[in-house]
């Protein structure tokens, strides 16, 4: 079990890098004004989204699912896990959100400023410090 929970660790870490990092480049990708530095952040939110985010997330699903099914019962009977599920929920909903803007700028359909990318970027802080709080401390 403590060889499962600590690749899950690590694929957490590696979707969180992931998604902390993709809407920093649809910042800075909203703020390019010439044809080469928009190709070149197209390729590099693909090769992110493609290779380590995508990969990370599925593993990180993968592992958890494996984690619970050491003692269902327990897991899916405490509320902080329920709690938890539903912030990986809607961390996955980020995820796809990224993929559908990704998609936007690769298309050149991209209405939004690097503003608005500025706090998109800053949603799953939050999701973080939940789930972090929740894992730990378990609070009910």
């Amino acid at each position: 079990m403590a060889w499962v929970k600590a690749f899950h660790i690590i694929a957490v870490v590696c979707w969180f890098a992931a998604i902390f990092y993709l809407p920093r480049l649809f910042v800075y990708h909203a703020m390019s004004e010439d044809k080469i530095s928009k190709d070149r952040f197209i390729i590099m939110e693909r090769k992110l989204f493609r290779g380590i985010a995508t990969p990370s997330a599925i593993a990180t699903v993968i592992l958890g699912i494996w984690l619970i099914s050491y003692d269902p019962s327990y897991y899916m009977s405490s509320g902080w896990m329920h709690a938890k599920l539903t912030l990986v929920i809607l961390l996955s909903i980020y995820h796809y959100f990224c993929w559908r803007i990704m998609i936007a700028f690769r298309d050149e359909k991209n209405t939004r400023s690097h503003v608005y990318f500025r706090y998109f970027n800053e949603l799953p802080v939050f999701l973080l410090i939940g789930i972090v709080i929740l894992v730990v401390v378990r609070p009910f």
